[in-house]
């Protein structure tokens, strides 16, 4: 006697799937992750930039509330500016004297503190808590010692040394907001060289010692060449953050004297919200932005030259 039963049809092929798969709930969450990210960009990076493009090729008179499309007019205005020129070279001083200085004393002071002595931490503290500081108040202050009466000519003044000042001469106004910078973001990038030495295996220099290298063939042949991704990081912080500079320029100067420390930044300043050409200041943005732009580029592209680990 055969038993039979009712055969059973299968069923369609798309309702025994799931939609939520494992791939798809990665992908979701990997966007939930990046979406303030991504939202951020493009609220405060990319609106902002398509706007400043777009208020550059009008005349934005604020006082008489009128906003007429001019084309390019403030583009062509930019290359008959006659302060221009000085502005640029007066940036081009700045960040460079601030990135050569910054980066050797900070490189400097990592290898002089990367030795395991007692009270180290101490001396590391010290170097890098101007970091922490007001850029404000550190500014103020350092107004203060850059006096003509203030406390580093008086210094000077015990030694029998007549002080310039500092702040109103033409040739030592952009030396003093340099080394003032300096001092204040020194311990940031000391600190970034300090982890990447720490991170350069000893078993390196071990072997070196054996083979009768010197300290300073150590230094050039396995020191340099392993910390060189904190290089690339630490020049390309450094420049950007040197074209970016105001607070110190409108505290202790204000571009002067004439327009020996007038930077971009403070240019642009002078030009948007002095002389309520809005116009024209989006267009020297602009010009900014194109700059940080092509330098970060250009590091960027070296690194296969002078980076270790990208060789």
């Amino acid at each position: 006697m055969s038993i039979t039963s009712d055969p059973v049809s299968p069923l369609p092929p798309h309702s025994t799937r799931r939609f939520w798969t494992i791939a798809r709930r990665d992908a979701l969450a990997g966007y939930l992750f990046a979406g303030p990210q991504l939202a951020g960009t493009l609220v405060f990076v990319l609106v902002p930039l398509a706007l400043v493009f777009w208020y550059s090729l009008h005349e934005w008179n604020v006082l008489a509330n009128t906003f007429e499309y001019t084309g390019l007019q403030n583009y062509e205005q930019l290359l008959q500016d006659p302060s221009l020129l000085g502005v640029l070279l007066a940036s081009a001083l700045f960040s460079g004297g601030l990135v050569v200085l910054n980066m050797s004393l900070a490189l400097l002071l990592a290898v002089l503190l990367n030795q395991k002595l007692a009270g180290i931490a101490v001396f590391r503290t010290l170097f890098f808590s101007p970091v922490v500081v007001s850029l404000v108040a550190w500014t103020i202050v350092w107004g203060f010692l850059l006096q003509n009466n203030g406390g580093i000519n008086g210094m000077l003044g015990l030694l029998g040394i007549q002080g310039p000042n500092w702040l109103r001469a033409p040739g030592t106004a952009m030396v003093s907001v340099i080394v003032m910078q300096v001092f204040k973001n020194v311990g940031l990038n000391m600190v970034l060289f300090l982890a990447a030495l720490q991170g350069v295996p000893r078993e390196l220099y071990e072997a070196a010692r054996i083979d009768g290298a010197p300290r300073f063939a150590q230094f050039r042949r396995i020191t340099l060449p392993l910390i060189s991704p904190t290089i690339l990081l630490t020049s390309i912080i450094t420049i950007v953050g040197s074209l970016q500079v105001f607070a110190q320029i409108a505290v202790l100067t204000q571009g002067g004297p004439g327009v020996s420390t007038t930077v971009l930044v403070y240019y642009l300043y002078q030009q948007t919200f002095q002389f309520h050409r809005f116009g024209y200041g989006s267009t020297l943005a602009i010009v900014l932005f194109a700059i940080v732009a092509l330098l970060t580029l250009a590091q960027w592209q070296m690194r296969k030259r002078f980076v270790f680990h990208e060789q």
